[in-house]
C-alpha cells in the first residue's frame, strides 16, 4: 500500500551506473508509445492535437522531477478524455478551458500540502488489482485492431463508448472489413519478436531494449511495402501524426495560451474543481497501482505526487497542454522495459520535446501497428493468468471484487469502476462484519462452564441481531463473561442490549453476567461473577480423577492456543488470605516447562516444585507431604520433559570417568545427576557416542520418561504419609512427560494403583457469529 509518510528527499535521478542504460533505454522505449498516446487522448478530447504534446512533455519532465515516484510516469490521460471534451465544450473554447486547468494544478497544490493523499490508503489491494488487470484487458481488446491496420480511432481512445457511437467490441467486428495486409504483418511480427525476446535468455539479457527493435522493424518493412506498391503501401492515416513545423516560430505557435478573462466566470471554477477531483483521484489510484509493479516495491508518497501533478497541471493550463495525470499505460511500459529511477520518466519527456522540435518528419515514418504491438504485449503482462488464479484462491472476498472492479472498468471507465469495485469490496466488509461480530467459546473453569462471548473491534448495528441470538442461545442459570478487551467501538444500540442483557433479561432467567475490557464510557464496569481459581469448597469437592482431567483440559487450551480469560488482579486478591490448590506438580527447573502455564491454570490452583531433572529428596518429600496432607491437593505430578540438559547430561557422564563437578565445575550437580543415573542402564549406553542425532534425542527421551516413572514411584517407596494417602484415595501420584518441540503431552501410567478414570467430553468450543 502507497505510505502516506513524506520522503525528507527527493529520489536521485539515477542510483547510479548500474541503472543509467536501463533508465535510458526504458525513457526511449515509452517516448515511442508516449508519441501516439499523447497525440490520441487529444484527438479524443477534441482539443488541439498538439496539446497532447505539450502534456506529455510537461508530464515527463516537471511532473518526473518533482515526483517522489522512481517508476511513475505522467502525461495526458485516456480515463480523463470524457471529462476535457465536456469542460471544453462546456465552457465555450480551449483557452478558457486552459483557464479552469490552471486553477485545478493551484488546487492539486493545496490538497498536496494539506496532505490529501491519505485517501490513497483506503483502497483495497483486490480492486488496486482489478484496476491493473482491468488496464491490461483494455489494452489487449484496443490495440488488436491497430495491431492488424484497423486505425479508425485514436490511439488514446480507451472508452468503451467510442465517440464514432462504435463499442470495443463492435470495433473488433470491424477489424475483418478493414484489415490492412501491410499494417498486420508488421503487427504480428512485431508481437512475435516481443514474444521471442521474452523467452530466449540471450536475447533477453542484451542491452538493446526488444521495442527498439520493433520500431526499428517496423519503419524498415513499411519503406519495403511502399516499393511493393499497391495494398501493402501503409498510408499517413496507419502512421505516427505529429504536427511539424516548418520553422521556430511556427513551432511555438502551436502554443495556446489561457483566456484571464474567463477569472471572472463562474463556471471556470466549478470546471477546475471538476478536474482537481477527477484528476486528483485518478492520480492517486494510478500511484497505487504503479507502487505494486515496482518490482523493488518502492512505496511514492502520495502528498508529493499531487503537489507534482499540480505543478504540471499548471504549466499545462499556462503553454496549452492537456491536464496530466499518472498513468498506467506509461508506467507499465517503463517498468516492463527495465526503467529503475525518475530518469526514465525524465527522459522520455525530453526525447518528446526534442522530436517534435526537430524531428516530427522521422516520427511520422513509424507504423502503428508495431507501436500497438507493445501496448498489447503490455496488457498481456497486466492481465496475466497467473494473477487471476491468485485473486481466486484467495477467496471469494478478495476475488468478487477483483473480477467487478475488471469487469466495471472495461464496460465503463476506470473512475466508475473502481467506485463500482468499492462498493462490492464494501458490501463484503459490511457482510463479514454483519455475520461474524463475535466470537462464543465455551470455556471450562474450575467452577463450571463460561460462556465467553468475545466481541470483535468494530461493534456495529448490523450486529446486534446477531448478538442477540448468542445471548438468548445461553442456558438459564448458566454464566456468560461478555469480553470487549479487543474492542474499539460499540454502537450504542448494541451497549443498550448489553446493559438490558446484564441488569434486567440475564439476572431473571438465572444467568449471571460478567464483563471484562468495557471502556469507562460504555458505563459497563468490569466484573467477574464466577470463580476462576481454586476455593476451599472445591478444593474439598474434588476427586484425583477430575483434577487430572483439570489439568488435562488445561493442556489441550494451552495447546490448542485457546487459554481461559482470567482476571489474576483479582486472584490475587482472593487469594492473598489463603490458598487451597487442586495439585502439587513437581517438574524441572527448565525455562520451558512452567506449570502453570503449560496446564493454563491461576493464580493459587497449585503447588510448584522444580528441581534439576524432576529428582527427589528428602527436602522436596517434605514439600510435597505438606501440599497433601496439610494444604489438601489432590494429586501429585511428576512432569518430566523431552530434550532434558540434566538427563542429557546424566547419559553422557555415565559411562565417562568424570564426575558432573569434573565436567561442569557446579560442585553440587552430582546428586541430581547420579540420581538421574538410577533410570539408565550402564551397558545400553556404551554406544551411545555413536548413534546419530536424532536416535540420540530418542534415547534420552526415553530415559527421561523412564525418570519420570522412577521418581514418582520412589516418592510412595520413601514417604509412608503419601503411600498412605494414596491408600485411602484421597491423592493419586501420575507421572507426565511434556514434549518442548511439540508442546504435546503424555500421561503416563498412575503409580500406585490403576489410572483415575478422567472424565470424558470436556468442552472448549469456539463457534463464529
Amino acid at each position: 500500500m502507497t505510505s502516506t509518510n513524506e520522503p525528507t528527499g527527493a529520489p536521485p535521478l539515477s542510483s547510479g551506473g548500474a541503472t543509467l542504460p536501463r533508465d535510458l533505454a526504458a525513457g526511449l522505449v515509452v517516448f515511442l508509445v508516449a508519441l501516439p498516446l499523447c497525440l490520441g487522448v487529444a484527438l479524443a478530447s477534441n482539443a488541439p492535437l498538439f496539446a497532447g504534446v505539450v502534456a506529455g512533455v510537461v508530464g515527463g519532465i516537471l511532473v518526473g522531477l518533482l515526483s517522489g515516484s522512481n517508476t511513475s510516469v505522467s502525461g495526458p490521460a485516456a480515463g480523463l478524455t470524457a471529462v476535457v471534451a465536456a469542460q471544453i465544450a462546456g465552457l465555450g473554447s480551449f483557452p478558457a478551458f486552459l483557464m479552469a486547468l490552471v486553477l485545478a494544478g493551484l488546487i492539486q497544490v493545496v490538497l498536496g500540502i494539506a496532505r490529501g493523499g491519505f485517501i490513497a490508503a483506503f483502497f483495497p489491494s483486490s480492486v488496486i488489482k482489478g484496476l491493473l488487470a482491468a488496464i491490461g484487458v483494455i489494452l489487449i481488446l484496443k490495440q488488436i485492431p491497430h495491431v492488424v491496420g484497423h486505425d479508425a480511432d485514436p490511439e488514446g481512445d480507451m472508452a468503451f463508448q467510442q465517440p464514432d457511437q462504435q463499442s470495443t467490441f463492435s470495433e473488433l467486428a470491424e477489424i475483418v472489413s478493414d484489415l490492412h495486409p501491410g499494417a498486420a504483418v508488421i503487427g504480428l511480427l512485431s508481437i512475435a519478436l516481443l514474444v521471442i525476446w521474452g523467452r530466449w535468455k540471450v536475447l533477453k539479457k542484451s542491452p538493446v531494449p526488444a521495442p527498439l527493435i520493433v520500431v526499428l522493424l517496423g519503419v524498415g518493412l513499411s519503406l519495403v511495402f511502399r516499393e511493393l506498391g499497391g495494398s501493402w503501401v501503409i498510408e499517413s492515416s496507419h502512421l505516427v501524426q505529429v504536427p511539424v513545423a516548418g520553422s521556430a516560430a511556427e513551432f511555438f505557435g502551436f502554443l495556446q495560451f489561457p483566456d484571464l478573462s474567463q477569472l471572472a466566470r463562474p463556471a471556470v471554477y466549478m470546471a477546475a474543481l471538476t478536474l482537481a477531483a477527477v484528476a486528483s483521484l485518478e492520480t492517486l489510484l494510478n500511484l497505487e497501482a504503479v507502487d505494486k509493479l515496482d518490482p523493488r516495491r518502492r512505496a511514492s508518497p502520495p502528498n508529493r505526487e499531487l503537489i507534482a501533478q499540480g505543478a504540471g497541471n499548471v504549466v499545462c493550463g499556462l503553454f496549452g497542454g492537456l491536464p496530466v495525470t499518472s498513468v498506467i499505460v506509461r508506467s507499465s511500459v517503463n517498468i516492463h522495459a527495465g526503467g529503475r529511477t525518475k530518469l526514465a520518466t525524465v527522459v522520455h519527456g525530453v526525447l518528446l520535446l526534442g522530436s517534435v522540435a526537430l524531428l516530427g518528419a522521422w516520427l511520422n515514418l513509424i507504423p502503428l501497428s508495431c507501436l500497438a504491438a507493445i501496448l498489447l504485449v503490455t496488457g498481456i503482462k497486466l492481465a496475466s493468468p497467473a494473477l487471476v488464479r491468485q485473486m481466486w484462491a484467495e477467496g471469494r472476498a478478495q476475488f468478487l471484487p477483483f473480477a467487478t472492479t475488471v469487469v466495471a472498468i472495461v464496460l465503463t471507465d476506470l473512475l466508475v469502476g473502481v467506485v463500482i469495485g468499492l462498493g462490492v469490496s464494501a458490501a463484503f466488509i459490511l457482510w463479514s462484519n454483519a455475520r461474524r461480530p463475535i466470537r462464543v467459546i465455551v470455556e471450562r473453569h474450575l467452577s463450571g462452564d463460561v460462556v465467553r462471548v468475545e466481541l470483535a473491534n468494530q461493534v456495529s448495528f448490523l450486529n446486534r441481531s446477531a448478538l442477540a441470538d448468542v445471548l438468548d442461545a445461553v442456558p438459564a442459570g448458566g454464566q456468560v463473561l461478555l469480553d470487549a478487551t479487543g474492542t474499539d467501538y460499540i454502537d450504542p444500540d448494541v451497549l443498550e442490549l448489553l446493559r438490558d442483557f446484564a441488569e434486567q433479561t440475564g439476572p431473571a432467567r438465572g444467568v449471571s453476567v460478567s464483563r471484562v475490557g468495557f471502556r469507562s464510557r460504555y458505563r459497563l464496569a468490569d466484573q467477574t461473577q464466577y470463580v476462576d481459581y481454586s476455593t476451599r469448597e472445591l478444593q474439598t469437592a474434588v476427586t484425583p480423577a477430575q483434577v487430572v482431567q483439570i489439568l488435562k483440559d488445561g493442556h489441550e487450551r494451552f495447546h490448542t492456543g485457546r487459554r481461559l480469560t482470567r482476571d489474576l488482579g483479582r486472584q490475587v486478591e482472593a487469594t492473598a488470605a489463603g490458598q487451597h490448590p487442586l495439585a502439587v506438580v513437581l517438574s524441572c527447573i527448565d525455562s520451558r516447562t512452567p506449570a502453570e502455564l503449560i496446564f493454563d491454570l491461576g493464580v493459587g490452583d497449585v503447588f510448584s516444585v522444580r528441581v534439576a531433572g524432576n529428582v527427589t529428596s528428602r527436602k522436596v518429600l517434605g514439600s510435597i507431604e505438606y501440599g497433601c496432607a496439610v494444604a489438601g491437593a489432590k494429586l501429585v505430578v511428576v512432569m518430566g520433559h523431552t530434550r532434558c540438559g540434566a538427563v542429557g547430561a546424566a547419559v553422557d557422564l555415565i559411562c565417562s570417568a568424570q564426575t558432573a563437578a569434573e565436567a561442569t565445575g557446579c560442585q553440587h550437580l552430582d546428586h541430581v545427576i547420579t540420581d538421574i543415573q538410577r533410570s539408565i542402564d550402564p551397558h545400553t549406553c556404551r554406544g551411545v557416542e555413536r548413534l546419530a542425532p536424532a536416535e540420540k534425542r530418542a534415547f534420552v527421551d526415553a530415559v527421561a520418561r523412564r525418570n519420570v516413572l522412577r521418581a514418582a514411584a520412589e516418592l510412595l517407596d520413601q514417604s509412608a504419609t503419601l503411600a498412605e494417602l494414596v491408600k485411602q484415595g484421597r491423592i493419586a501420584v501420575v507421572g507426565v512427560l511434556y514434549d518442548v518441540a511439540t508442546g504435546g503431552m503424555e500421561f503416563l501410567p498412575e503409580i500406585g494403583g490403576a489410572a483415575p478414570h478422567a472424565e470424558s467430553g470436556a468442552r472448549d468450543e469456539t463457534r463464529e457469529n
